[in-house]
């Protein structure tokens, strides 16, 4: 029962502190499991994000419930699910009864501005980790960057190049 809590508890708070979605997330994510509470490995963590990412829903929600699960199974994903999910639900609840009594204002605007501006740093900070950890030799960074350019630049859905990356993953190590 302690567990429970404990996973409650670690997972309210990286609900409640982290703002930018999933994504912007993962960096305090991965500290808080990896680093600090030693509950997965780096590569139990990046099979966490790979899992995560590949089922729909929200990334921080799914690798809540994927901790909460290798922790104390059922309820361990409930409780780590409910704590991610509480403080957003708060806040939304808060915001939503205080901008409505607002109304347009500069000051917000510029806050959700300098807001969105931080987001987009974690992100490109945990993409940048997650490289790191994932992308080795030289197949791996062909693979990494034909399928940025591919749904950047040429509109391609992202399912495509996660298909190829799974396809050419599999023969590299079958040919090995």
């Amino acid at each position: 029962m302690k567990e429970l809590f404990v996973l409650f508890i670690t997972f309210f708070k990286m609900g409640l502190f982290t703002i930018g979605g999933g994504l912007a997330m993962l960096p305090l994510i991965q500290h808080t499991i990896v680093d600090k509470k030693g509950w997965l490995t780096e590569e139990g963590m990046t099979d966490c994000i790979a899992v995560s990412q590949s089922l729909p829903g929200v990334i921080a929600i799914n690798a809540a419930t994927y901790v909460g699960k290798t922790r104390k199974g059922f309820a361990g994903a409930l409780a780590a699910s409910f704590g991610v999910i509480l403080p957003s639900f708060i806040i939304i609840i808060c915001a939503v009864i205080f901008l409505g009594t607002v109304g347009p204002n500069h000051y917000v605007e510029g806050a959700f501005t300098g807001i969105k501006a931080a987001a987009c740093g974690l992100i490109v900070f945990a993409a940048y980790r997650h490289g790191r950890q994932v992308i080795k030799g030289k197949p791996g960074i062909f693979i990494a960057v034909a399928s940025f350019a591919a749904v950047a630049f040429f509109g391609i859905s992202a399912i495509w190049p996660i298909i190829f990356g799974g396809a050419s993953g599999f023969l590299l190590r079958r040919a090995k």
